[in-house]
C-alpha cells in the first residue's frame, strides 16, 4: 500500500461511535506483530520508544523520532500514525516542521501536542496552542500523499482538571483545522462523551485509569472514534524483564518457559 491510500484509509476508520483500536509498537517486530494480529492501523508510542533508547519519555530528538517513524512506517503495509510530542520546539514554526519532515518519512498522520516541557507551565497558552496547530495543519495539508493532523490537548495529564476549558481547546484546534481531536488523561466515560458531543471531528481517546475498566462498546456509546493504548504494550513487555531477577536471586530459570508458547505466534509475522 502506498502512502497515499495509507492515509485515506487511516481516516476511512475513523467514525465516531464506531471505534477502532489502534495499537503501539515500539520498534519493527512489535509492529509487524501487531499488524500481523489484525490491527487496522498503528501508532508509535514516545515513551515505548524512549525506552528502547533506555532513556525516559521526551528523551528523544526529532531527528531520533523520525528515523523511528521512518522505520516502523516501512515494516509495515498498514497506515501508521506518530507520537511526535510537541512539535519538538515551541514556536508554530517547530510544529510545522515538524509535520513537514513527518510526511516524507511514510506515515499516515501524526500528533501535535499543546505541552511544553516546562514544569511550572506544563501546557501552552490557548492562543498559542491554537496557533501552532494551524501552522501543524497547514504542513499537513501541504504533504504530496496527505497526512491525517492529530490535535492534543494535554492538560489532564499534568492534574488541571477543567474539563470546559479542554473542550473549548480542543473546540478551537477542530477550528483551526485538525482532523482527529485527543484530550489524554480524560478521567472516566462521562468524560469522554462529554468530548465527543461537543466537537464534531473524530475523538481519540487514550485507555487510561478507570477507563481501562471500560469495553469496546462503551467508548462506542460515548461516541469515540479511535482508542489508544499509549505505551501501555511497551511498559509491559519490557516489564516482564523483572522476572530476571530469579535468575540472580533463587537460581532458577522458570521465567524464560513462562511464555515459550508465544514465541510460535510470534514468529509467524516476522520476516
Amino acid at each position: 500500500m502506498q502512502t497515499r491510500e495509507k492515509v485515506e484509509s487511516f481516516l476511512s476508520l475513523h467514525r465516531a461511535g464506531d471505534p477502532f483500536i489502534i495499537p503501539n509498537p515500539w520498534d519493527a517486530g512489535s509492529a509487524r506483530i501487531l499488524e500481523g494480529l489484525g490491527f487496522k492501523a498503528l501508532a508509535t508510542t514516545s515513551s515505548g520508544f524512549a525506552l528502547t533508547k533506555g532513556r525516559k519519555d521526551y528523551g528523544v530528538t526529532r531527528d531520533d523520532a523520525l528515523a523511528h517513524c521512518r522505520e516502523i512506517a516501512a515494516a509495515v503495509n498498514i497506515p501508521v500514525t506518530a507520537d511526535l510530542e510537541n512539535g519538538f520546539g515551541p514556536s508554530p514554526k517547530d510544529a510545522h516542521e515538524t509535520i513537514r519532515l513527518a510526511a516524507e518519512t511514510g506515515l499516515a498522520g501524526g500528533s501535535i501536542e499543546d505541552s511544553t516541557g516546562n514544569a511550572a507551565n506544563p501546557v501552552f497558552e490557548v492562543s498559542k496552542a491554537v496557533d501552532r496547530v494551524a501552522a501543524a495543519v497547514d504542513a499537513a495539508r501541504a504533504a504530496p500523499n496527505g497526512f491525517v493532523l492529530t490535535a492534543r490537548a494535554e492538560a489532564f495529564l499534568y492534574g488541571d482538571t477543567d474539563l470546559n476549558a479542554v473542550i473549548n481547546r480542543l473546540q478551537q484546534f477542530e477550528a483551526a483545522g485538525a482532523d482527529v481531536l485527543y484530550a489524554p488523561g480524560l478521567p472516566d466515560m462521562s468524560a469522554v462523551r462529554a468530548v465527543c458531543e461537543q466537537v464534531s471531528k473524530p475523538v481519540n481517546v487514550l485507555l487510561r485509569g478507570k477507563l481501562m475498566k471500560h469495553a469496546l462498546k462503551d467508548f462506542a456509546a460515548a461516541g469515540a472514534a479511535r482508542i489508544s493504548i499509549g505505551g501501555g504494550l511497551a511498559w509491559s513487555a519490557y516489564g516482564t524483564l523483572g522476572a530476571a531477577a530469579a535468575m540472580l536471586e533463587e537460581g532458577t530459570f522458570d521465567c524464560l518457559t513462562a511464555n515459550a508458547a508465544g514465541g510460535a505466534v510470534v514468529n509467524r509475522y516476522l520476516k
